[in-house]
């Protein structure tokens, strides 16, 4: 049952464990349909079912010629020509062809298409001169043989992509059905912030969090809306939850931990939040929050982040991305990890799982030269985390690791 106030000393909880309870507590979105320039990386809500065949009819595969004879020795007689868009009318008898373009259909009574490249023509007259096609349609495109009227073509949760664009568009479709895109507000929270990097006092560092997570969402396409920085005072808090809550998604960055100056908990409490769980057990991103707060026609998810801008980002992937991809309706809203072998020895971990940054060449992942939670060259050289699971040994170079490619403008 959730409280109002996670306890201060209760255990981190894993990973697996802590994203299940965040998808838990997601409300779905409402559908709607949207055109195809609408629907570009969005998610679809249901199945999609064909509303025509493709191909229509038999199609060529290839430039040649179109003949009757079951036996494909010839030689044939030329009455017309098949071109894409322009089919023959007619129908082939015993020892006509038909010239044919890629892409064009069949005339009726056709056996097979025989490539030019096999073929000699003397005015309308035609011989084989190479070796016909085995098995006899291995030129022929035939009908529904990329898909079938009625037929599910693309399963409820797939990403539409170019691809899943051009068979939407060929099964039939004008629209597609997906779920409405969460609105994300970003909260960016602390007294050393500074809005303007380029008036930033020495007792003051840039408030590059927010614009991080921004970038970070930016791939879904969803309405985004920033505020902040904010001061560390619950007053100042509080207005800025209350800018927030038109949101679907509230993300703060900071002021999640257990120092005086941090009143993310207190400040949620007090405007009706409701903690769910406080502190995952992984390095770095100890401090990560999440609570709801229930709204008249469903619940706003709060997903609050350590104020280190590496901590932000890890746990920015690992939660706020899975979260609103399973809002939009994502069939694997986690992000996948590849194993690949290490370029140099790690060292033993400790009792949380961490996630080291690295460097991946698409063979082999070295670590980057400091994995200090504040290290943004760091973490900008890098574009994968490293996974080390909790209590691991000394694992030397060449073993095998599992990695998240972050996609986030580092070494490729």
């Amino acid at each position: 049952m959730n409280t109002t106030e996670a306890p201060a000393k209760a255990s981190p909880i894993p990973l697996e464990v802590a994203q299940a309870r965040l998808f838990a507590l997601a409300d779905p979105m409402p559908r709607e349909h949207v055109d195809m320039a609408g629907a570009i990386g969005r998610y679809l809500a249901e199945p999609l079912t064909a509303r025509r065949t493709q191909p229509a009819a038999h199609l060529s595969a290839m430039d040649g010629y179109a003949v009757y004879d079951s036996d494909l020795a010839g030689p044939w007689r030329i009455i017309g020509e098949s071109a894409a868009g322009h089919p023959y009318s007619g129908s082939l008898s015993a020892g006509e062809a038909v010239r044919i373009s890629t892409g064009a259909l069949l005339p009726d009574n056709a056996a097979a298409v025989i490539v030019q490249e096999d073929m000699a023509r003397d005015g309308n007259a035609l011989r084989l001169t190479g070796t016909a096609p085995s098995p006899q349609d291995r030129h022929v495109r035939r009908a529904g043989a990329d898909f079938v009227d009625g037929r599910e073509i693309l399963p409820a949760g797939t990403r539409i992509g170019p691809a899943q664009i051009a068979l939407a568009v060929s099964a039939g479709h004008k629209h597609l059905p997906v779920f409405r895109c969460p609105h994300v507000a970003i909260i960016d929270s602390g007294d050393e912030l500074s809005a303007d990097p380029e008036t930033c006092e020495r007792h003051q560092i840039p408030a590059s969090n927010g614009a991080m997570l921004e970038a970070m969402v930016a791939d879904l396409a969803v309405p985004v809306t920033r505020i902040g920085p904010v001061a560390d005072t619950l007053e100042a808090l509080l207005n800025a939850f209350e800018q927030a809550a038109h949101a679907d998604v509230i993300v703060t960055s900071g002021g999640a931990s257990v120092g005086d100056h941090d009143l993310i908990r207190p400040a949620l409490a007090e405007w009706g939040a409701t903690i769910d769980f406080w502190r995952i057990a992984i390095k770095p991103g100890k401090p990560l929050l999440v609570a709801t707060r229930q709204r008249s026609q469903r619940r706003q998810v709060i997903v609050g982040l350590p104020g280190n801008p590496v901590s932000a980002l890890v746990t920015g992937y690992h939660f706020l991305l899975p979260l609103l991809r399973a809002l939009l309706g994502a069939a694997r809203p986690l992000p996948l990890a590849v194993t690949t072998l290490l370029a140099n020895e790690l060292p033993p971990t400790g009792p949380r799982r961490e996630f080291l940054r690295g460097i991946w060449n698409g063979e082999r992942v070295e670590t980057a030269k400091t994995q200090d939670s504040g290290a943004l060259a760091a973490l900008a050289a890098s574009n994968v985390l490293i996974d080390r699971p909790a209590n691991s040994a000394l694992l030397a170079a060449g073993g095998a690791v599992r990695v998240y490619p972050l996609g986030n403008g580092g070494i490729a």
